[in-house]
C-alpha cells in the first residue's frame, strides 16, 4: 500500500477513533491511571492496552521511582528511545538530579542536554564540564553568562563561580557589574556575595552599598560622587519608599545633593514614593504625584494618578491625567471610558458621546458599558473558521496531541502540558485552532485560553474561548439563588475554565473555586450533607455550593459588583473599599478598587456574564443594569459594528 493511502486510511481511522472517544474513555482513562500510580509505588503496572500512547509515561515513572539504583544504562536507552520527546525532557530532569546526587559528571555530561533550563542543572553541568577537565574558553563565556544576574542563584552554582575565579575569569569588573544588577533588583544579599573576592578597599564600599539598600544610612553623604554610588543610593531609597515613602521623600534632598543625583536618580526614589501612597489612597498621593517628573512616568503611574483623582472626586484633575497618557494607552476602552465619564461630568456631553463611540467598539466590560450609555448593540464579531472532518482527524491523530489528551483525561496535567506544546510546536495556526477543539471535545476547556490569541482575531472565536459544560446545572442552581446563568458560567471560566480538578495554593477547589471551609459551612445552612473535600471535584456539588455562596454575598451586599469584589478579594478589604468611598458609582468605585487582580476581575467577571448571556441565550442583560442586579428589563442584541 503506498505512503499515500496509508495516510489517508490513518486519518480515516482517526476520525473514527475521535468520534469514539467519549464511549471508550472512562475505560482507557481508569487503566492509565491505575497503570501510573502502580508505576511511582513500584508495584507491578496494571497491563494497558497494546500500542497505548501514553505507555512510555507509565515506563517513565517506574523509571524515575528507582534513581538512585536505576542503571546508567538503561537510563541512557530510555533518553535515547524517546530523544526529542517531553517524556525524555520530563525524565532528562529527574536523572540528571540522580547525577548531580552521585557525583557522576561523566554521567551528567552524557545526559545533557541544553534544552534543559533549571539554574540549577544548568550551574551542575558547567560544574561536570569542569571537574571533567573540559573547563576551556567556552566554559569561561557560559559562566560568566550565568554570573551577569542580580537574582539568587541556587547553591549549585557556588562551585562554578569559584573555579571562574581560580582561572581568572571573575574578575573586579565583573564583580561590580552583578553587584549594581542586584542593586537594581533590591537584593543586598546578593550585593554582598558578588563583592566576596574584591580588595579589601573596594569591599567596603561594596559592603556599605549592600548595607544601604537593606536600610538607608548617613554614611552614604560621604561616598564618591559617581555613577555607581547613583546607581546604589537611588535603588536603595525607591525600595525603602515602597514601606515608607514619606520618610524617603523627606531624606531624597539630601542624598541627591551629596551624589549629584540627576532627573533619572530622582525620578527613580519619587516613582516608588508616589507609587506606594497612591496605592492606599493615603493623604498625601496627589502631592507625591506631582513631584515626579514626566520622564519617570510609566503606563502603570499614569494609570494610578487617573484612580487617585476618581478617588477624590476631582473630575477636572482626572480628565487631565487621563489626557497625559501615552496615546497607545488612552486609546484603550477602559481609558475612553473614563475620559468620557470625566467629560461629562464636566459638562462637555457632545464630547463625552464622541469618546463613548469609540469605546462601545469594543466587546469588554468598559466597551458594553459605553454602548449601554449609547443605546446601542453590544458590539460582538464573532468568527469560527471552517474545518473538514478530515482535517480535524488528521489533528487528533497527532501522537503528542493524542497523549496529551490521554495523560489529561487521567488527571496528569503537567505532563499533559508538555505534550500539548509539543504537538503545537508542529502546527499551523489552523491546525492550533484545531486541537482546541479536540481538545475541549475532551473536557480540556482551558486550551481555549492557554491555546489562543496567537494570530490575530483569535480574540473572536468566542465559541472556543468561552465553553459551556454542565449548562443544565449551571441553570438549575441559578434558578433556586435568583442569580443569573451567564454569571454563575462567567464565575467558573473566571475561576477554574470549566476544570473540575482546578485546586489553588490556597487550596480553593473545582469549577467555582470554593475552599473547604466554606464548602462546609454553606453545605451545613443547606441542610446538604457533607462527606468531605474532595466532594468539591464533583462538578454537581461544587457548583451547587458555589452558586449558593454567590447568593450570600449578594444578599450580603445588596450589589452584584460588590459581591463579585468580594467572592474574590473576601470581606475584609471589600468592606474597607466600601467605607472609602460609599457614594461612588459602580465603574467608578471598581476602578478605584485597591487590589489589581479583584479591580481586573469584576471587570472581567461583569464582561464575560455579557459574553456567556450571548452564548447561552443569545441576548444579553444590560451589564449596567447587571451591576446593580436589576432584573426584568429589555435585553440587549448584538452588532458587529461597520469598520472605522
Amino acid at each position: 500500500m503506498s505512503s499515500q493511502r496509508l495516510s489517508i486510511v490513518s486519518i480515516v481511522l482517526a476520525a473514527v477513533l475521535l468520534s469514539a472517544a467519549p464511549a471508550r474513555a472512562q475505560h482507557t482513562d481508569a487503566a492509565l491511571r491505575a497503570a501510573l500510580e502502580a508505576a511511582e509505588r513500584g508495584l507491578p503496572t496494571a497491563s494497558l492496552a497494546a500500542g497505548h500512547p501514553a505507555a512510555r509515561w507509565v515506563e517513565m515513572a517506574a523509571l524515575r521511582r528507582n534513581l538512585d539504583t536505576l542503571p546508567a544504562a538503561q537510563a541512557q536507552a530510555f533518553l535515547a528511545r524517546y530523544r526529542g520527546e517531553p517524556v525524555a525532557g520530563v525524565f532528562r530532569e529527574a536523572w540528571l538530579r540522580a547525577l548531580l546526587k552521585r557525583q557522576d559528571w561523566a554521567g551528567y555530561r552524557a545526559a545533557w542536554s541544553d534544552d534543559v533550563r533549571t539554574p540549577a542543572l544548568r550551574c551542575a553541568e558547567l560544574d561536570a564540564r569542569q571537574r571533567t577537565g573540559a573547563a576551556d574558553a567556552q566554559w569561561t563565556r557560559d559562566a560568566q553568562a550565568i554570573w551577569r544576574n542580580g537574582a539568587s542563584l541556587p547553591d549549585e552554582c557556588d562551585p562554578v563561580f569559584a573555579a571562574l575565579a581560580a582561572r581568572g575569569g571573575l574578575d573586579d569588573a565583573l564583580r561590580w557589574e552583578r553587584l549594581e544588577l542586584a542593586a537594581a533588583g533590591w537584593n543586598p544579599g546578593v550585593m554582598r556575595a558578588a563583592a566576596r573576592g574584591l580588595p579589601a578597599d573596594q569591599l567596603a564600599l561594596a559592603n556599605d552599598y549592600a548595607a544601604y539598600v537593606q536600610a538607608p544610612h548617613p554614611r552614604a553623604a560621604q561616598w564618591p560622587k559617581t555613577a555607581r554610588s547613583r546607581l546604589v543610593a537611588s535603588h536603595g531609597l525607591a525600595k525603602f519608599a515602597k514601606d515608607d515613602p514619606l520618610a524617603a521623600e523627606a531624606q531624597l534632598p539630601a542624598i541627591a545633593r551629596s551624589l549629584d543625583f540627576g532627573e533619572t536618580e530622582r525620578g527613580r526614589v519619587l516613582y516608588q514614593a508616589a507609587l506606594w501612597t497612591v496605592a492606599s489612597y493615603l493623604p498625601d498621593s496627589a502631592r507625591l504625584l506631582g513631584l515626579v517628573p514626566a520622564s519617570a512616568y510609566d503606563e502603570r503611574l499614569h494609570e494610578w494618578r487617573v484612580r487617585d483623582a476618581l478617588a477624590r472626586s476631582d473630575w477636572p484633575a482626572a480628565l487631565t491625567a487621563l489626557r497625559a497618557m501615552p496615546a497607545t494607552q488612552r486609546a484603550d476602552s477602559r481609558w475612553q471610558w473614563f475620559e468620557a465619564r470625566m467629560l461629562e461630568l464636566t459638562g462637555d456631553r457632545d464630547a463625552a458621546r464622541t469618546v463613548f463611540a469609540s469605546a462601545a467598539r469594543s466587546p469588554d466590560f468598559h466597551g458594553f458599558l459605553a454602548a449601554d450609555r449609547l443605546d446601542q448593540p453590544y458590539a460582538l464579531c464573532p468568527w469560527m473558521p471552517d474545518w473538514s472532518p478530515a482535517q480535524k482527524a488528521a489533528v487528533a491523530a497527532d501522537p503528542a496531541l493524542v497523549r496529551a489528551l490521554a495523560l489529561y483525561r487521567a488527571e496528569r496535567a503537567v505532563w499533559a502540558v508538555r505534550e500539548w506544546n509539543d504537538a503545537l510546536s508542529r502546527f499551523d495556526d489552523h491546525q492550533r485552532r484545531i486541537a482546541v477543539e479536540v481538545a475541549q471535545e475532551h473536557g480540556w476547556f482551558d486550551r481555549g485560553v492557554f491555546g489562543l490569541g496567537k494570530a490575530p482575531d483569535e480574540s473572536r472565536l468566542y465559541t472556543l474561548r468561552f465553553p459551556i459544560h454542565h449548562a443544565d446545572v449551571i441553570q438549575r442552581e441559578a434558578r433556586r439563588n435568583g442569580l443569573d446563568p451567564a454569571w454563575v458560567a462567567a464565575e467558573i471560566r473566571a475561576e477554574s475554565v470549566f476544570n473540575p480538578r482546578a485546586r489553588s495554593p490556597a487550596d480553593a477547589r473545582g469549577l467555582m473555586q470554593v475552599l473547604p471551609t466554606t464548602a462546609a459551612a454553606v453545605a451545613r445552612r443547606l441542610g446538604m450533607a457533607w462527606s468531605g473535600n474532595e466532594r468539591l471535584y464533583d462538578p454537581e456539588t461544587n457548583i451547587t455550593l458555589g452558586t449558593a455562596y454567590l447568593r450570600e454575598k449578594e444578599q450580603m451586599y445588596g450589589k452584584p459588583y460588590v459581591a463579585i469584589a468580594a467572592y474574590n478579594a473576601g470581606p475584609t478589604p471589600t468592606s474597607r473599599w466600601l467605607a472609602q468611598r460609599p457614594a461612588h458609582e459602580p465603574d467608578l468605585w471598581i476602578e478605584t478598587i485597591s487590589y489589581k487582580e479583584t479591580r481586573e476581575y469584576v471587570a472581567r467577571i461583569l464582561a464575560f456574564s455579557v459574553i456567556y448571556d450571548w452564548r447561552m441565550f443569545g441576548k444579553a442583560t444590560k451589564v449596567s443594569d447587571r451591576m446593580h442586579g436589576i432584573t426584568g428589563t429589555p435585553r440587549k442584541a448584538f452588532a458587529c459594528p461597520a469598520p472605522a
